[in-house]
């Protein structure tokens, strides 16, 4: 398989101008090209693939689907999200022609795929987030997971690890998916203790590993014992951590080679699982789903091994609760439940299940997380 280095790729685009141009000059590229005979798909990376996170989690997920016969897997990581990333699109449709497209980072959908979707009709745009509306193009999609559940699950674990009743969670930026985490984090640590609290920083990047740093070290200055995250690789988030003598909980991928004794669990994506599901979809002349969710029990979220510090008690208390999670249609989201400010989210009796569409638009955080939205 051909596939474009970063640099090249970029640099012929500075250079060009329009895709008239590009069109044009597509016989005396200073690189080779390839197309495959059968389905070309393009993974388009904010980060880097090896950051133990967001990035890696979509990697592996790329990796999986390159075993697929007739299938031609083209990537580009550390596309920042602004025009780079629509450059990117045309040359991957352009280029190589690829028909489906998996422009993978939250801030790619909007402008940057509406844009791109109404140019080429006859392209696939699947975009992870919560963002697609039936408004939006009928060629692009929406496609996530509850993974929620699994920082609910992290939270058993936490609260049955935590001595101070002090968790901590850093934070990239408050969307509704952010702020489902950390909600979920924080009642399934009180599941265990209702007195525990949470305290949330947020950095205002997705990846910025100095205000990482500085978060989890602010957090262990508070005596916060175990922490957790939303950010693209939580990779500093962990080694910080660990050296501050924090229980580690996971985001993304599997960060427990990074600190083996302190991590307890994880919640990751198992995107192997979702792009398989849709490839093997478009291969046999079928359309993928506008909107397309699931959680534990569909295969689309996991979590990561239980750690040797972890204790029977959260053993058991994580095992039934995943069991029950299994099933279908938990709800953390549940009253009585004020947020932080005092403000009823849940009466007593109400739920909100896990497919709740209307969780995607969560703007609170919940009464016991220490922080604001604002």
């Amino acid at each position: 398989m051909s596939q474009f280095l970063m640099p090249s790729r970029r640099q012929f685009l500075r250079q060009s101008a329009g895709l008239a141009g590009l069109a044009a000059a597509s016989s005396v590229l200073p690189f080779d090209i390839s197309r495959a005979a059968g389905l070309t798909v393009g993974f388009i990376y904010v980060g880097p693939k090896d950051d133990y996170g967001y990035n890696q989690a979509h990697a592996e997920g790329a990796a999986a689907i390159k075993a697929i016969d007739g299938v031609t897997v083209i990537e580009e990581e550390q596309v920042p999200e602004t025009v780079d990333v629509q450059k990117t699109m045309e040359s991957m449709i352009n280029f190589d022609g690829a028909t489906l497209l998996f422009p993978t980072s939250f801030g790619y959908f909007d402008p940057h795929i509406l844009t791109m979707a109404p140019k080429y009709p006859n392209v696939r745009f699947e975009h992870c987030g919560g963002l697609w509306t039936p408004d939006k193009p009928a060629n692009t999609g929406s496609y996530f997971g509850y993974i929620g559940m699994g920082q609910y699950l992290n939270g058993i674990v936490a609260g049955h690890m935590t001595k101070t009743k002090k968790i901590g969670f850093v934070a990239a930026k408050p969307i509704p998916q952010v702020l489902l985490n950390i909600n979920s984090f924080l009642l399934g640590a009180r599941a265990v203790d209702p007195t525990i609290t949470c305290q949330v920083i947020f950095t205002g990047e997705w990846s910025l590993a100095v205000k990482e740093a500085e978060a989890t070290n602010a957090l262990a200055d508070q005596g916060v014992d175990v922490v957790t995250c939303h950010v693209d690789g939580p990779k500093v988030v962990m080694e910080t951590g660990a050296g501050r003598g924090m229980f580690l909980c996971g985001y993304h991928a599997n960060q427990s080679p990074l600190a083996p004794e302190k991590y307890l669990t994880g919640a990751e994506w198992n995107w192997s699982k979702v792009y398989t599901d849709m490839v093997n979809t478009t291969l046999a002349g079928g359309t993928i789903d506008n909107f397309v969710r699931g959680g534990l029990a569909e295969g689309f979220v996991k979590m990561s091994p239980l750690g040797p510090a972890v204790t029977e008690p959260a053993r058991k208390q994580f095992d039934a609760t995943l069991a029950e999670i299994m099933k279908g249609g938990f709800s953390v989201i549940k009253g009585p439940l004020k947020d932080n400010k005092g403000n009823v989210i849940a009466t007593e009796g109400q739920a909100f299940a896990e497919t709740d569409v209307a969780l995607e638009s969560m703007g609170y955080l919940v009464e016991g997380v220490v922080g604001s939205t604002s």
